[in-house]
């Protein structure tokens, strides 16, 4: 299991990644062409890490400085230590994180408390393309 850097020969799996888990949490915003030009520009942007398990990728992360704007697991391999490889690698690289996480989605929320966010501030659906409601969360290195 590894964790490396998006190439646009993995934006067809990122896709897949994006469209199972997003239709398991139902009504997704926009439309499949849009989510691959959107996706395919973070990853040659660089704004995109993969976390590979058995010669392939199980899931991604995709960060803009210290937004961190999607982080999305294979259905089948969530549990498995990807979600927290994935942020913990991006908290290597910065003193400070940031994201929305749908209210509603406690399971998110709950995650990324364990991960060391805490919530600043709850809104109505400003932060997401869908409009729901949603909770600002953000991380910060603590001072050794």
């Amino acid at each position: 299991m590894s964790v490396a850097q998006a190439h646009i020969w993995h934006l067809p799996r990122l896709l897949q990644i994006l469209w199972a888990a997003t239709r398991a949490c139902g009504p997704v915003a926009g439309r499949r062409d849009e989510d691959a030009r959107a996706l395919g520009k973070l990853v040659l942007q660089g704004k995109v890490t993969v976390w590979r398990a058995r010669g392939r990728v199980r899931a991604f992360l995709a960060r803009d400085g210290v937004r961190l704007h999607a982080l999305y697991t294979c259905p089948k391999w969530r549990g498995r230590g990807a979600g927290r490889a994935l942020v913990k690698a991006a908290q290597k690289q910065t003193e400070r994180l940031e994201l929305y996480a749908a209210e509603a989605n406690e399971g998110a929320r709950g995650f990324y408390a364990a991960q060391g966010f805490r919530e600043v501030r709850r809104g109505h659906g400003q932060g997401n393309d869908e409009g729901m409601p949603d909770i600002f969360m953000t991380w910060e290195r603590l001072e050794r």
